[in-house]
């Protein structure tokens, strides 16, 4: 018998509305994972073990502690190597994290381009630029305790190059960095629009906290934005935006959003939703320019329409921040190419936006949250001499007025699809089958579910053994 903490570390999930699966305790909310035998931490948002407190059964009663037992201390300095993380966000912060969660005591040397320490990026979409969180409160993934406790050297600066042969990174400032092992987890940068009027203050992109707090500085209840690009990041932000008090319009590139990942009856529902409180889409016409002098004043497309605007939101996408690592070969799309272990070279690792990684036998690149820490807490692993590789289940939420969409897998076709309850009025859950073997679910109000499913997608599992499952939740 065991007794832990009853919230998740991660977002304050209550654990008691999760699932116990394989030996593991599935968070309802963001899928993090913890071993039920001691709490300690499998999976990643989360990045910390679950506190265990003492409890004792008197007669036909359990008593539990109110003191959690001690917290394991920092490995000792015992050790002459030095690791350096390039890049402070979800998949650097774990990395870090997690190399001292293995007993890593030598320096630990993390490289961030912004003045902050790593914070949560995903709540800037959802609830930054909505009003409800002011960005000072944007929660950081650590606090400034843990890095001095752990020893963790933050170091400001931007790479200027690497010398991967001799395992040596260049910064900006002139200084050089030897290093026994290194990651590299620089993200995405958003794509811009490249147009006559691009250039003007009012057009913006959203990755960061000062991005977040321009637009913020910018919008007035009552203005018009138009969001270009229906990725998720636009959408989520035409969703914020509007609850904030704009008229928004989103120049749409698909007719049906989210088709791809979430198929057509779900992603017609979340655009229903949109429009149910206000949002405008536009799906017949390509963004020509940007009109203004000092301010934006239009959008102007291709077919000659003209939409009045005071701002403009770019969401069309992000290109992998590799361009510093020019002697490493890249993929088309920038990306670097790792093996099974997250590796790129001897030495070298890279996790996250800017990886390409083998998933169920195909190269994929992945956007996902989750996954950046997932492949994050995989090459710590192996920095130290492990062997791990990505055998999960990718899963990222999307919010959208109020309303949170869950989503495991990463299918890319399917030939079956089928429903429990009405995506157009929550809860429901859609599971998605090639050849009779789930591939994919797609689910909203379903916690519970979702996080079986979480745990037991990561083995073939039948789509009719995966319906026994979500209905015997």
């Amino acid at each position: 018998m065991r007794a832990f903490q009853g919230e998740c570390p991660h977002a304050g999930a209550p654990l008691a509305d999760g699932a116990l699966c394989h030996g593991r305790l599935i968070c309802p909310w963001h899928k993090a994972a913890f071993r039920i035998e001691d709490g300690a931490l499998c999976e990643p948002p989360a990045l910390d073990s679950l506190k265990r407190y003492p409890l004792e059964v008197r007669a036909d009663e359990v008593w539990v502690d109110d003191q959690p037992f001690a917290d394991a201390h920092t490995p000792p300095a015992d050790d002459e190597r030095t690791f350096v993380i390039v890049g402070a966000g979800a998949a650097g912060t774990t990395a870090a994290a997690a190399l001292r969660e293995k007993g890593f005591g030598g320096r630990v040397l993390l490289i961030d381009r912004e003045a902050d320490a790593g914070y949560d990026r995903t709540v800037l979409s959802k609830f930054v630029i909505a009003g409800e969180m002011p960005p000072e409160e944007v929660p950081p993934l650590r606090d400034e305790g843990f890095y001095r406790e752990q020893r963790i050297e933050r170091i400001r600066g931007e790479v200027a190059s690497l010398d991967a042969p001799n395992k040596t990174l260049h910064l900006a400032d002139g200084q050089s960095l030897s290093y026994d092992a290194a990651l590299l987890a620089t993200g995405g940068i958003p794509k811009p629009l490249e147009l006559p009027g691009a250039d003007l203050p009012q057009v913006f992109v959203l990755r960061s906290k000062d991005q977040a707090r321009q637009i913020l500085d910018a919008v007035k209840p009552g203005q018009r934005a138009v969001i270009i690009g229906d990725s998720f990041i636009a959408l989520e932000s035409a969703s914020s935006l509007r609850q904030y008090g704009l008229d928004v319009t989103v120049l749409a590139r698909h007719a049906v959003p989210f088709a791809a990942q979430f198929g057509e009856t779900v992603g017609k529902a979340i655009r229903a939703r949109h429009v149910a409180h206000g949002v405008v889409f536009h799906t017949d016409g390509e963004v020509a320019s940007i009109e203004g002098t000092d301010r934006v004043e239009a959008v102007l497309l291709d077919n000659g329409q003209r939409l009045p605007a005071d701002l403009v939101l770019v969401g069309i996408g992000v290109t992998p921040a590799t361009a510093v690592f020019a002697e490493l070969t890249k993929e088309k799309d920038q990306s670097l190419k790792v093996d099974g272990g997250m590796r790129v070279t001897d030495g070298l690792w890279a996790v996250g936006d800017i990886a390409t990684f083998a998933l169920n036998g195909q190269p994929q690149r992945i956007e996902h949250w989750r996954l950046a820490q997932q492949q994050a807490r995989i090459a710590a692993a192996n920095m130290l001499g492990g062997d791990e590789h990505y055998l999960d289940v990718p899963f990222f939420w999307t919010w959208h007025f109020g309303k949170n969409y869950d989503y495991l897998g990463h299918a890319d076709s399917w030939d079956e699809v089928e429903f429990k309850g009405d995506p157009y009025h929550p809860p429901f859950i859609g599971l998605f089958a090639k050849h009779g073997v789930l591939v994919a679910a797609v689910a909203c109000d379903e916690e519970r579910a979702m996080a079986m499913l979480a745990e037991r997608m990561k083995q073939p599992l039948a789509v009719d053994e995966a319906w026994r499952l979500v209905r015997d939740v």
